[in-house]
């Protein structure tokens, strides 16, 4: 039986780990660093964030087989698309993208939930 692995986040007053492993899958949930930004770039700090943990945790933007995106406002999905599109290239991951009424604080416009394989 495979071992499930957990690596903590930088930020010593979390409460959730950065990346979960278990067989060679991650999981790790990304925000962005500055709450006060526009949607552009909320996004470009949440997927550099999740660009970074996966890359620590050996596995990489081309390895995400599935990533859910919260929108506190649906009228963003527009502008993160562009923003995505310079992540991610084909074969894109499957993803879904998902209103909600608001995230874990009140500027916060944007977060990212992804499934990857390790390299």
């Amino acid at each position: 039986m495979a071992d499930l692995i957990y690596t903590p986040d930088s930020d010593a007053e979390s409460i959730s780990s950065d990346v979960a492993e278990y067989n060679g899958i991650l999981v790790t949930t990304q925000i962005p660093a500055d709450l006060d930004a526009d949607i552009t770039q909320q996004s470009e700090s949440t997927l550099q964030a999740l660009k970074d943990a996966l890359e620590k945790a050996g596995s990489g933007m081309d390895r995400v087989m599935h990533l859910t995106i919260y929108l506190t406002d649906m009228a963003d999905r527009a502008a993160f698309n562009e923003v995505y599109q310079r992540f991610f290239s084909k074969p894109w991951p499957v993803r879904a993208a998902v209103g909600v009424a608001a995230l874990a604080y009140p500027e916060m416009r944007v977060e990212v939930t992804a499934m990857a394989a390790k390299r």
